[in-house]
């Protein structure tokens, strides 16, 4: 009504409320009547937002990457980026919607410059992998770089989310990788082949080891039955070298009682002798017909005729011929042996 009108903002809304030229208010969330004719309203987002990015660049052996990501980031001073873009609300309230876009296109523009430098200084390979290398060169260089200071605008992250070659090289790789990945799998049967045939090859060094060490514990105990044998063999030998000493021992103390036996034997033989010879001593100086007449009494008729066939052969010489005949002595033997049978009765 005659130009007077009211206007409200949110609170993530900083509004400049402009008259004459001048800033007569300014703030977040603010409410106002204004007078259209003669004022001026710039209304400025606060809240953050995300850009999508995606530009080529070459690496240092000439192969072309596709970089995308995504850049957040929020209004940290609206005064400076109102200087920078016109944000002002139209007859409708509205602001023109490609002044973000502007924004957006300078903040890939110095993404790309940020970047430029380091995708040429490595290789293909290392940019596929250098990802977060690249998110953390982009964040340093729109920090750092003055056209971002000059919009007024804080960035909070920035992330690659792809480093992509050309098809044709992406390709190329994905062959080389496959053929790769390909020898990486001949390797690791091969090793696991030769691990197999190492183990096999421990397990019979192991048997065989266990064999030898069998075979020597059998030779040690073989050479220690052989020992306990000849110990034993010496023990038994011990044993008869001990008996048989004893034995020769007993032995000769029975050849010492032998002999001391035959000695006193023989000491009594000669005792015995010496004492007969004593005792017929004087008899051996007698003549022999002086003995008979000592012991006429027990001299039977066949003595005396023994003695005269004794007298006989001494005197033969002297004798010229003598008969004597078997009637004789029958008879003569007869009679001696009636004298002495014993007599009845007595």
């Amino acid at each position: 009504m005659f130009g007077i009108n009211f206007i409200k903002f949110d609170a993530m809304t900083y509004v400049m409320h402009h008259k004459h030229g001048q800033v007569i208010r300014e703030g977040r969330g603010l409410s106002f009547y204004y007078y259209a004719p003669t004022s001026s309203i710039t209304a400025i987002p606060l809240g953050s937002r995300d850009i999508q990015f995606i530009f080529s660049e070459t690496t240092k052996d000439f192969q072309e990457v596709t970089i995308q990501g995504q850049i957040t980031y929020k209004i940290e001073n609206p005064k400076q980026l109102a200087e920078s873009l016109d944000f002002t609300l139209d007859r409708k309230r509205r602001y023109k919607e490609d002044n973000f876009e502007k924004l957006n296109q300078r903040l890939n523009n110095e993404a790309q410059t940020s970047t430029s430098s380091f995708i040429q200084s490595i290789t293909l390979k290392e940019a596929l992998r250098s990802g977060k290398v690249i998110s953390d060169k982009i964040g340093e260089g729109l920090r750092a770089s003055n056209s971002t200071r000059i919009l007024g605008v804080e960035v909070l992250s920035v992330d690659v989310l792809a480093v992509s070659p050309s098809p044709e090289m992406a390709k190329a790789l994905e062959t080389e990788t496959r053929e790769m990945l390909q020898k990486e799998a001949d390797q690791a049967i091969y090793e696991r082949r030769n691990f197999a045939v190492e183990q096999e090859r421990r397990i019979k060094e192991s048997e065989l080891s266990t064999e030898i060490a069998v075979q020597e514990k059998r030779k040690q105990i073989n050479e220690k039955q052989a020992q306990i044998k000849v110990n034993e063999a010496e023990n038994d030998r011990k044993l008869r070298e001990i008996k048989m000493s004893a034995d020769i021992a007993i032995e000769t103390e029975k050849t010492k009682l032998i002999e001391m036996q035959v000695e006193n034997e023989m000491k009594q033989a000669d005792a015995r002798g010496y004492a007969l010879e004593k005792t017929l001593k004087p008899y051996k100086e007698l003549d022999w017909r002086t003995l008979m007449a000592l012991n006429s009494g027990q001299v039977s008729a066949l003595d005396n005729i023994g003695f005269a066939f004794r007298e006989l052969a001494e005197n033969s010489d002297k004798i010229g011929t003598l008969n004597i005949t078997p009637d004789f002595l029958e008879s003569v033997i007869n009679q001696n042996d009636r004298a002495r049978s014993p007599k009845k009765g007595a």
